[in-house]
């Protein structure tokens, strides 16, 4: 697989977001990005590479939110972070493997996150190639 500028590739994500590739039933068309994190970092990391962390994402309502995001070249690489209303406190971002390989293979021991990455996925690569 051919390396894509990370500009391309949001652009390809972002367009390839709906309800059915979001783990939140709260996903709207204003908020595209609600719980497209795990998945989103999965596609991210097929085609740059790098490592996926996990922090716990604490809301202004004091509700949190578990949150993927890539680090890249040592650089940390968040295309989901719109999601977040303003003042959202982070944690401090890790590994999270729960006895897997990797974040990655632990997220996708999902089977539900597993169908939303595959659907993700392809109509990422649809949208890359044409």
């Amino acid at each position: 697989m051919a390396i894509v500028p990370l500009e391309a590739l949001g652009q390809a994500i972002r367009s390839a977001w709906s309800a059915d590739t979001s783990a939140s039933a709260a996903w709207t068309e204003s908020n595209r990005s609600k719980g497209q994190c795990a998945v989103t970092a999965c596609v991210v990391n097929d085609h740059l590479g790098g490592d996926i962390l996990h922090t716990t994402a604490t809301l202004p309502s004091g509700d949190t939110v578990s949150h993927y995001f890539n680090l890249i070249d040592g650089r940390p690489v968040d295309l989901t972070s719109e999601q977040f209303p303003e003042h959202t406190q982070f944690s401090e971002p890790a590994p999270k493997t729960k006895g897997f390989p990797s974040t990655r293979e632990f997220c996708l021991s999902y089977e539900h996150t597993k169908q939303r990455y595959e659907l993700l996925r392809t109509r990422v690569a649809e949208r890359l190639s044409g």
